[in-house]
């Protein structure tokens, strides 16, 4: 049996509530050995696991991993939160009683790791000092090498972290499991993704991928956190972050929001200012994908970004849409790139949307590891790289992150956005003065699902605040929370939605998007300084046409501007119904909640 003791020792792991849960862990998985490590050991688990084949070389400092075929995404039936208490089930939590999962994660994880290393990770999912650091230590135990390698990238790694914090950590456990036996998608999945909110500790099993596997993302981050928050008066929210820095006035404003898949949140999170507006706007990244917010003493609201890198999708990221993100895994960076098409004798990494398609086929495998020239040709056109494929790079690495992104007092939040995908009835942006109207626009938030999914071409699949899977508790207290944290800010900030997805009759976008993002938000700030007044609808404050800093914008999109700010009344009042049926679902959901939705279904009659 490995001499535990000796080993925290060695590690400088002091924090006797850690060594105890480490040993107790170290006895039922049956881990050979154990390893503590830091974000100094970095360099050489990238050499051992070079030299293990777990990662391959993919440039100068950028390296290249592929996980087992079906083990590429987060699953969401197999990903559970449990309590003690029945009352905390929502309808998308996936709840189960703690007393009926915490002994079958025991039984699938006795004697799991047998043979391999238990790797300890004290991780802080904030910056050291922060008002909300004792909810963000935590202390995950892996038995897989690429996943120490990752959470390095995404957290703060160290002792140093939780030595002082006594028994104020998240206990994740994460067994990888015989990925190849564990019946992924049949009706003897052994998969299972625990998150048992009230004891504060997160049981993963059966997956190296990340969601599943770096247990301080989302699991901590986004699940526990947010049952944390709920608990303790602060909000976790799966909410980009950035600051928009106006030259001439020397006003800086940082907006968050929610964005559901595929809606453009990374794009927007790591945004530059347009061309045009390049001399006037200088924009910082504070993060893509996570939020914690709080009310400070001053009584304004503040947030930050707990991680500290990004994982992000590769799918589509290319120069023009997201050109900060190119320039934070370029050589050198300690990049790891995971599950896109790769090269070994070139040590190139592809995938679709990043650029041409290479058209020599010599030595290029699938995201698979499946040589491309082999390929029928019924499978010729089948994708190279995995949609969900990935690149993780640490904030350092992001060309305009913001200079107080370790700031412990994190920064305070002057807006909050919602952004869903449509192509009609949601106009570029509009901004809403009402607490109540703005925590309803978020229940309400959706992207549209495909006529192929849904059978009804445009209806909404709503993602109340983009949180729909990684909901911790029931929705209503959910809703009513946002009510009573937003409500105690005597420094409100202003809310808005924006669809940057119009289209016209032809089916093309109506909006350039990307950069050109950053002019309705400036828009958002004016109007919150009081500089402009807009013109109000049922549906909020939509922007007067010269209002907007139209500066370098193409004649095209000057031309349909006058369709982005309007709305379809008939369309609208169709979408109150559906939102009425979706709110329906959550009992007892604030008064303030329906109040909100009866009075924009009045507008819209009048």
């Amino acid at each position: 049996m490995v001499d535990v003791e000796r080993t925290l020792d060695e590690a400088g792991l002091t924090n006797p509530h850690v060594r105890e849960y480490v040993a107790h862990w170290a006895n039922i998985t049956g881990a050979e050995r154990i390893e503590v490590v830091s974000a100094a050991d970095d360099a050489r688990l990238v050499q051992e696991s070079l030299e293990a084949g777990e990662l391959l070389p993919a440039g100068e400092g950028l390296y290249y991993s592929r996980s087992y075929y079906k083990d590429t995404a987060r699953a969401e039936e197999r990903t559970i939160v449990a309590t003690s208490n029945e009352a905390d089930k929502g309808i998308y939590n996936n709840w189960k009683p703690a007393a009926e999962m915490k002994p079958k994660l025991v039984e699938l994880m006795t004697g799991a790791s047998a043979g391999k290393t238990m790797y300890v990770i004290p991780y802080l999912m904030s910056p050291k000092g922060s008002p909300v650091e004792k909810f963000a230590a935590g202390v995950e135990l892996t038995d897989n090498r690429n996943v120490v390698l990752q959470m390095i990238r995404m957290a703060r790694v160290g002792v140093e972290y939780i030595n002082d914090l006594g028994d104020s950590f998240v206990k994740a456990v994460h067994v990888t499991g015989d990925l190849e036996n564990l019946g992924q998608g049949t009706p003897d999945d052994k998969r299972y993704f625990v998150t048992v909110a009230d004891e504060r500790t997160i049981l993963h099993f059966g997956s190296s991928y990340g969601g599943n596997a770096l247990l301080g993302k989302i699991a901590h981050g986004l699940r526990q956190g947010s049952y944390d928050g709920w608990k303790n008066g602060f909000l976790v929210e799966q909410f980009m972050l950035l600051g928009i820095t106006d030259k001439e006035t020397g006003r800086k404003y940082n907006i968050c929001g929610g964005f559901p898949s595929a809606s453009g949140k990374t794009n927007l999170a790591m945004t530059l200012a347009p061309d045009a507006l390049g001399d006037r706007y200088y924009v910082e990244f504070y993060g893509d994908d996570i939020a914690w917010i709080w009310v400070g003493d001053d009584g304004k609201l503040y947030g930050m970004n707990p991680e500290n890198g990004v994982f992000g999708v590769a799918k589509d990221t290319n120069e023009k849409t997201n050109p900060t993100a190119i320039d934070s895994i370029v050589p050198g960076t300690g990049a790891i790139f995971t599950n896109v098409a790769y090269n070994p004798k070139t040590q190139e990494v592809w995938w679709e949307g990043k650029g041409d398609k290479p058209t020599d086929l010599d030595g290029w495998e699938d995201w698979k590891g499946d040589v491309i020239a082999d390929r029928s040709p019924e499978e010729a056109d089948a994708p190279w790289a995995h949609p969900n494929s990935r690149f993780t790079t640490t904030l350092a690495n992001v060309p305009n992150v913001a200079k107080d992104f370790e700031d412990p007092k994190g920064v305070e939040i002057h807006g909050i956005i919602f952004g869903g995908r449509t192509r009609d009835r949601e106009p570029l942006i509009r901004a809403i003065t009402d607490i109540a109207e703005g925590v309803y626009d978020g229940l309400t938030l959706g992207a549209e699902a495909t006529a192929a999914a849904d059978g009804l071409e445009g209806v909404l699949r709503y993602d109340p605040m983009s949180m729909r899977p990684f909901m911790s508790y029931s929705e209503a207290d959910y809703a009513a929370h946002w009510l009573e944290v937003i409500g105690r800010a005597t420094t409100k900030p202003i809310f808005a939605h924006v669809n940057w997805f119009q289209r016209g009759d032809d089916g093309r976008f109506l909006w350039p998007g990307y950069r050109e993002n950053l002019r309705p938000l400036n828009w958002l700030m004016e109007f919150l300084a009081g500089e402009v007044e807009g013109v109000q609808t049922p549906v909020g404050v939509l922007p007067k046409r010269e209002e907007l800093n139209l500066e370098g914008l193409d004649e095209q999109a000057l031309a349909d501007l006058d369709t982005l700010l309007s709305i379809d009344v008939p369309r609208w009042q169709q979408e109150m119904g559906f939102r009425e049926k979706h709110l329906a679902q959550f009992d007892g959901l604030p008064e303030e909640i329906w109040e909100a939705h009866r009075r924009v279904a009045k507008a819209l009659e009048a």
